[in-house]
């Protein structure tokens, strides 16, 4: 029997930014913090509590609200100011049981430190890359982390305690125009104006692929050169290298033969 995963007296607060879409740059909700949502709802639908920190005109928070949440709380600070100031002084009123982030954002500084920051400023642990949630009994929470090529560990952790969600988690519901056109989305001053200086002198441009250096072989022996003829490529993201043209590999091969006395030189 699987255990139940919805708490109604648990407190959760999703933490949420403003994604960028990969091809065509458009603002959309960030796939990592739209799974940290649909966690939130999936746990505690009543007690879910969706903040985000910047500006509380941003349409791209619709599509958070269409997942079905009836209010969205927004931090309202300008577009350059540091959101780690207002979102400590915001959840240390009132802690909640677990704040769930996303790994990194997908604009801005993207370096994945604001749970780092947060969990140091609010005294809580902090687990990265979870994908799920599996209980939460006796005061503390069962959860899977994310591990590479599919693995998972489990893990138990105290609370309160703050959780970055990895891409592995469930994928976020669709987003319903109706729900969020209807939800409400409260502003509240931020409180505190914390200005990032070192982001406003940063000037943002596309980036461009740099073509990459072919390995040159540097063979001594034919030995050598038959297996660099015949080794096996390591690149890495799916890239295909060909093999060497049929003339040198022969070449090779016949210099190795020739060298071991297997065959002999001449007409």
């Amino acid at each position: 029997m699987q255990p139940e995963k919805h708490h109604a007296d648990l407190r959760v607060t999703a933490l949420v930014s403003i994604g960028k879409h990969p091809g065509s740059a458009r603002e959309r909700r960030a796939g990592q913090d739209a799974r940290a949502v649909e966690l939130g709802m999936t746990l505690a639908s009543d007690g879910l509590e969706v903040l985000h920190a910047g500006d509380p005109h941003a349409e791209a928070l619709r599509s958070y609200a269409g997942m079905g949440l009836d209010v969205l709380r927004v931090l309202d600070q300008e577009e350059n100011a540091d959101v780690v100031p207002a979102l400590c002084r915001y959840l240390s009123q009132d802690k909640p049981d677990i704040i769930l982030t996303g790994v990194r954002a997908e604009s801005g500084e993207s370096s994945g430190m604001l749970p780092y920051l947060l969990g140091e400023a609010l005294g809580m642990p902090v687990v990265t890359g979870i994908a799920d949630i599996v209980a939460v009994d006796g005061g503390e929470a069962q959860l899977l982390q994310a591990l590479p090529r599919g693995q998972r560990r489990a893990l138990r952790v105290p609370l309160p305690f703050i959780a970055s969600v990895d891409m592995a988690a469930p994928a976020p519901r669709q987003s319903a125009f109706g729900p969020a056109s209807r939800a409400r989305l409260e502003s509240t001053p931020a409180g505190i104006a914390c200005p990032d200086e070192v982001r406003a002198q940063w000037i943002e441009a596309p980036a461009r692929k740099r073509p990459k250096r072919l390995q040159v072989v540097k063979a001594k022996t034919a030995a050598d050169r038959f297996k660099a003829a015949t080794a096996k490529s390591q690149g890495d993201g799916g890239r295909i290298l060909r093999d060497k043209p049929a003339p040198e590999m022969a070449q090779a091969i016949f210099d190795l033969l020739l060298e071991e006395g297997v065959v002999r030189g001449g007409r």
